[in-house]
């Protein structure tokens, strides 16, 4: 079943949800990577891989498997709405008798 509306981007809520006094910077160093790597997922350009919800867990104590879940929910109704796919015809198995 599809939704009519994209499900939030996981870096969207993360924005959202973000301390004040906390800096982008001060946050990338805390969590081991970039600042350049946080912004991207901040501002929806780059996805929540396993490896960063775990350390989004261990910083924020939220759960690693409500990211990825949402990222996939995310990265699914994309897929479902923009990317262009080749008509793929299903998968037909015949069915044989037992010799």
């Amino acid at each position: 079943m599809s939704r009519m509306h994209s499900p939030a981007h996981p870096g969207e809520v993360l924005k959202d949800g973000w301390p004040e006094d906390v800096t982008i910077t001060a946050a990338a160093k805390q969590l081991g990577v970039t600042r350049a790597a946080l912004s991207r997922i901040l501002n929806g350009h780059a996805g929540i891989s396993a490896d960063m919800a775990l350390r989004l867990q261990d910083w924020l104590g939220i759960d690693a498997e409500m990211w990825l879940r949402m990222q996939c929910a995310y990265d699914l109704w994309q897929a479902e709405h923009h990317r262009k796919r080749p008509r793929i015809e299903p998968l037909k198995r015949e069915t044989h008798a037992a010799a």
